[in-house]
């Protein structure tokens, strides 16, 4: 009987195209109706506003991290800052911006649209499940991490030399194929992912559940207030996740800037080795330097990041609307 109802009802080809292209938009707009390339420009929108807008912060952060580095030793945000502003003034708080610029678009093009595609297919029965979310956040910050750590590297070894030490991005990337081999790029790697993933699986946990309590909570004004429920939310996931994970990042920049500025060269890559080194010469305390800037850089980040993706995907999502009204007239 469901049968011929239904061959009955879709008789007639005019009837059918209405009800299949509402269909389809339905199950589209359930996943926020965009295409693969506008997640990627919305992400790498959104990460190219994050990056510049909290570029100092990412260099007081690199110069606290990076044990030996000259000419500064304190772990202080203050002295730090100081030092930085006195010995090169202000632009000497943006070396390695060109650097960030050319790794932070692509990587979070790719990591927001991985993201999305696993949150469909894994969240499928669950709009709502904070495994699918985290999963899908681990899945991105794997594949985001193989294109940005290369640059990331460069970043950070421009962001403690001078200009005497390497002339730009170009320059620093030739003499370290040519003095460390290719290698030297993904040194760090594998302690990124590591620090990365459980980052993600957190970050994009709390955001998700932050952002269905805040809208639990005032339902009524959760679309007029969109872009402010989304910061509030990435600025919590952003701040949580930085905390948890400041060990490993500490562990990162010392492998990114060994041999740069008086920092440790070391024979391997094992994780072990430099934590052992970093106890050795400042304790454990060496381990949390500069979780205060990363926190400083994590949260505001975050919620920039998100408000500026969400921001991106309403203007894609009003012109497919649009788009697809023009169809169907």
């Amino acid at each position: 009987m469901a049968t011929d109802a239904t061959t009955t009802e879709f008789q007639n080809p005019t009837d059918f195209r209405p009800d299949f292209h509402s269909e389809k938009i339905s199950s589209a707009t359930s996943y926020d109706g965009l295409h693969f390339w506008q997640y990627m420009i919305s992400g790498s929108i959104a990460g190219l506003v994050e990056h510049m807008a909290m570029f100092p912060v990412d260099t007081v952060k690199t110069h606290m991290q990076a044990i030996g580095s000259c000419p500064i030793k304190s772990v202080s945000v203050t002295h730090v800052l100081n030092s930085l502003l006195k010995s090169g003034g202000p632009s000497s708080l943006y070396r390695g911006i060109a650097a960030m610029a050319l790794g932070a678009g692509p990587a979070h093009a790719v990591h927001f649209s991985v993201y999305e595609v696993c949150k469909k297919h894994l969240s499928r029965d669950n709009s709502n499940s904070s495994i699918a979310h985290a999963v899908s956040g681990v899945c991105a910050t794997v594949a985001s991490d193989a294109v940005f750590t290369p640059m990331d590297m460069v970043k950070q070894r421009l962001q403690l030399g001078s200009d005497s030490v390497y002339k730009g991005v170009w320059d620093c990337v030739k003499r370290v194929v040519r003095e460390e081999g290719f290698g030297a790029f993904y040194a760090s790697y594998r302690t990124t992912v590591l620090m990365n993933a459980p980052f993600t699986a957190v970050y994009f946990a709390t955001y998700e559940a932050a952002k269905k309590g805040l809208m639990e909570i005032s339902p009524e004004s959760a679309n007029d207030e969109k872009w402010v429920l989304h910061a509030t939310a990435g600025a919590a996931a952003g701040a949580l996740a930085a905390a948890v994970t400041t060990p490993l990042d500490v562990v990162k920049t010392q492998l990114q800037c060994q041999g740069v500025c008086g920092c440790d060269r070391f024979k391997s890559g094992s994780i072990g080795d430099v934590i052992k080194t970093i106890v050795k010469k400042d304790g454990y305390r060496g381990l949390i330097r500069g979780w205060i800037p990363r926190m400083l850089f994590h949260a505001p980040a975050a919620a920039i990041s998100w408000s500026t993706y969400e921001a991106s995907k309403s203007f894609f999502q009003e012109l497919n609307d649009n788009s697809n009204s023009d169809n169907v007239t």
